[in-house]
């Protein structure tokens, strides 16, 4: 059995993740998340918000997960966000053509949907279902649609990413951070996507959780990041463009190094792909099996300076993305300006003002408001945008939503004149840290998912980091009968008050207890016996080691809080059993 079966095997049987719609044949692309699962995925969510709302200062927000066709259309997802999809003349199943491709033969990423029908032609890549022959290639557009009220009138569509929902609160939020850059904004929800035929497990859903994160700077001072001197010692794994090319391999490289040499664009972006990597390793991601991938120039959108994807290496499918980060430049904000007719800016003031000629319009808005009626204040902005030369001729042809306006000169006056400039009006550019969760969770169970042998029996383990574990500690009575349960569920009520999650259980063996909570991760389990009866005292196991110490009962909520936030062995405490 390969290693991701055995995961995902034991991701079932103990409550992790299973797949959805069960008694109803289940649909591929959507899984559940069961009790340790949900558990385990909501303190990943907490531990990305103590990075990015704590650590870094900024604010989370929630908006829709349905969005109205303008949001969509303004981004470029109606018209762009398709993947390449072809269809079987025989059984009438459909797959992705680039997929279908790539188990026959070596092909590059980004071909157009005509080189890829010409490939299968000429090479006769057939139906692997039936092996009957496949179609032309065509777009198939991944975003779910729908509608929004009765009658269909109004189109809307399940979002693709959450980050459209921030790019469109940005008057409200530049706002509530005081018309000041750099500020961040933050959102953990869920998106959808058509994918067409969704493959390996949990790795590729139709619907997923995102924790993103968009960064508002000023273009001028992205190579000034206020915290840069705290990562730029930090060795990444880097596998840049270059390295790519050649086929060479990934190298460690300082952050400051990075920049220095032009292989991260900026520091913004440099900063928080090192962040993005001390949150993967604190979470558990196992850093010998985790690299940071340059998006080639073929490969990166057209809107992108630089991206960067955190990879993790998963047995049985190779390298898998499961963070991006990029910078975004200007382009979503822009864009929805220009849809939305909104300004978008930010008014960037100047330390001193500067004394710069300028072209002052002034139109004559009795005749125009009357003969241009509703476009006259569009033509009076575009006049007011026109340079000097342009204007300085006996009549001005503006285009104003698509028509042309023909504007005589009689009904303007310009002239030149020394102001002053208080500052400038920028629109933001927006570096994107994009989190992958469901990923994120099956690679963490992965990487801390162990086989061993103990006294000649097999022993499975998941190693989980102890903080974001499920069950922080279980506790067990010896036996299954008073006063050792009384005493066991009053100590399991005094770890609850405390805050942390426990599990109770007195059904079976002493040892089946054990391998059953090491499967689950719990870190430790306390043991009451009769001596803690008399004296007051239990035994606390660790997962990893199963070290046992004899410890206070009473000093248990201390204890575990420490072994918490220190991550230190728990052979230092108490007497050794």
């Amino acid at each position: 059995m390969e290693k991701y079966d055995r995961v995902f095997e034991l991701a079932k049987n103990r409550g992790f993740i299973w797949p959805a719609f069960e008694i109803y044949g289940g649909a591929s692309g959507f899984y559940d998340y069961g009790p340790l699962g949900a558990t385990l995925k909501r303190k990943i969510e907490d531990a990305w918000r103590r990075f990015y709302c704590v650590g870094e200062g900024f604010y989370e927000i929630e908006v829709p997960t349905i969005g109205v066709e303008a949001i969509f259309e303004a981004s470029g997802h109606v018209g762009g966000f398709a993947d390449p999809m072809v269809t079987c003349q025989q059984c009438k199943e459909s797959f992705r053509a680039d997929h279908i491709v790539k188990e026959t033969m070596e092909i590059p990423d980004g071909l157009k949907k005509e080189q890829l029908t010409a490939i299968i032609k000429e090479h006769d890549i057939r139906c692997p279902e039936c092996k009957g022959p496949l179609g032309d290639v065509y777009d198939f557009n991944l975003m779910f649609q729908t509608w929004i009220g009765p009658g269909q009138k109004k189109k809307g569509y399940m979002r693709p990413e959450t980050a459209q929902g921030m790019f469109v609160d940005f008057p409200r939020l530049l706002r509530f951070y005081r018309e000041k850059l750099p500020f961040g904004v933050t959102q953990i929800g869920k998106s959808y996507r058509n994918e067409i035929s969704p493959r390996q497990g949990v790795i590729r859903l139709r619907e997923f959780t995102q924790a993103e994160a968009e960064v508002f700077v000023n273009p001028q001072f992205k190579n000034q990041h206020p915290n840069f001197g705290a990562v730029r010692d930090l060795a990444l794994p880097l596998w840049d463009e270059n390295a790519q090319l050649s086929n060479g391999p990934v190298t460690p490289m300082r952050v400051g190094e990075a920049v220095e040499r032009g292989t991260i664009a900026n520091q913004y972006l440099a900063y928080y792909v090192a962040l993005t990597h001390k949150f993967l390793v604190w979470v558990g991601i196992d850093p010998a099996r985790l690299r940071f991938r340059q998006h080639m120039r073929t490969e990166r959108a057209h809107y992108a300076t630089d991206c960067w994807d955190a990879e993790v290496m998963l047995e049985g499918l190779g390298w898998i993305e499961i963070v991006g980060i990029a910078d975004r430049t200007s382009y979503d904000l822009t864009a929805h300006q220009k849809r939305s007719e909104v300004d978008l800016s930010v008014f960037i003031p100047f330390e001193k003002p500067l004394k710069v000629k300028k072209t002052v319009v002034t139109p004559d808005m009795k005749t125009i408001g009357p003969k241009f009626k509703g476009k006259a204040g569009k033509i009076m902005a575009a006049l007011k945008a026109m340079k000097p030369e342009e204007l300085d001729r006996p009549e001005v042809r503006l285009d104003i939503d698509g028509e042309e306006v023909v504007i005589d000169s009689s009904l303007f006056k310009h002239e030149t004149a020394e102001v002053d400039v208080n500052g400038e009006n920028v629109i933001p550019h927006v570096v994107e840290p994009s989190y992958g969760i469901d990923r994120i969770l099956y690679s963490v169970l992965e990487h801390a998912y162990d086989e061993e042998i103990v006294q000649g029996e097999e022993r499975i383990v998941l190693r989980l980091n102890r903080t974001v574990a499920p069950i922080t500690v279980a506790v067990l009575p010896l036996l299954s009968r008073e006063p050792l349960t009384g005493r066991a569920a009053g100590i399991a009520q005094t770890l609850k008050n405390a805050g942390y999650f426990v599990e109770y259980d007195d059904s079976g063996t002493i040892g089946k207890r054990y391998r059953r909570n090491d499967e689950a991760g719990t870190p430790f389990c306390v043991t009451v016996d009769f001596d803690t009866i008399e004296d007051g005292t239990v035994t606390v196991r660790d997962r990893d080691s199963m070290a046992q110490v004899r410890v206070p009962a009473d000093g248990l909520a201390g204890l575990l809080s420490e072994l918490l936030c220190t991550g230190r062995p728990l052979e230092g405490y108490g007497k050794k059993v």
